[in-house]
């Protein structure tokens, strides 16, 4: 198993009972102890977890990890997802892009559109500063990061900063990560303050794209999004249940399923 994969799985379950084993998850992982405990300590490096004699405890940050660091179990949907999704932008498109694991995989289907040049150039706009990483070197893309305030939950950039600079920005299609899909009423946010970069963007786009697994239907969120009048198209997976998705197109949107 590769570091990355290690470390997410050892997060996840850090995440789940708030301390970890060296033994228990060499056995899980089929590692040695010194390689789980090498693995342990760059967490500690990063702050992310304090070591303990056997393994180590969250080390009081929130566990709503930063997204490179948490694992997801949804993951073959998303990448599925986000490059359904990229294939809807055309050569000089702006597009929008707000933060989530979903549209992060969507910046690297954009990323991989094809060798630079105008015939492939695209402008990205988004208040991810991960998506931002990503997508900074790519010479076929023009980035737009959005100011605000950093949330060190998610790398989202909130705030007046954020949405004052997106309102003076017209954009051809945004990309809307979500945390819950209500087949009736529309689509969700956990974070107030996301949302309404979420909804100001979908608000400046001539298309406002969903993109989520089926793991978010019937999900609770506290803040609403948007209502599925303003949204043109769902990219979801196959796992979602067909009578939900009769109910998201009665209201006008196309839904795809990768």
């Amino acid at each position: 198993m590769k570091r990355y994969a290690r470390l997410n799985a050892l997060l996840d379950e850090m995440a789940e009972h708030g301390h970890v084993d060296v033994e228990q998850m060499a056995d899980r992982l089929q590692v040695s102890a010194s390689t789980i405990r090498r693995d342990l300590a760059q967490l500690t490096e990063q702050q992310l977890v304090t070591r303990t004699r056997g393994g180590a405890v969250a080390a009081g940050v929130s566990y709503d990890l930063p997204m490179r660091y948490k694992a997801s179990k949804h993951q073959p949907e998303q990448l599925r997802i986000g490059q359904a999704a990229a294939r809807l932008v055309h050569d000089g498109d702006v597009v929008g892009l707000t933060g989530g694991a979903t549209t992060t995989e969507v910046a690297r289907g954009l990323a991989a559109r094809g060798p630079a040049g105008p015939a492939g150039a695209i402008t990205v706009v988004t208040n991810a500063v991960n998506i931002a990483g990503e997508l900074i070197v790519r010479r076929n893309v023009t980035l737009l990061l959005l100011g605000g305030l950093a949330k060190p939950q998610s790398f989202d950039l909130v705030g007046p900063f954020a949405t004052e600079m997106l309102g003076q920005l017209d954009l051809d299609v945004a990309m809307i990560g979500v945390d819950a899909i209500d087949p009736d009423a529309g689509v969700k946010s956990l974070d107030p303050d996301g949302a309404q970069v979420a909804k100001l963007m979908a608000a400046r786009s001539r298309r406002t794209v969903v993109v989520s697994d089926s793991s978010k239907l019937h999900a609770r969120a506290l803040a609403r999004i948007c209502e599925w009048s303003q949204v043109q198209v769902l990219v979801t997976d196959t796992a979602a249940p067909a009578a939900d998705l009769d109910r998201v197109r009665a209201h006008g949107v196309e839904v795809i399923c990768a």
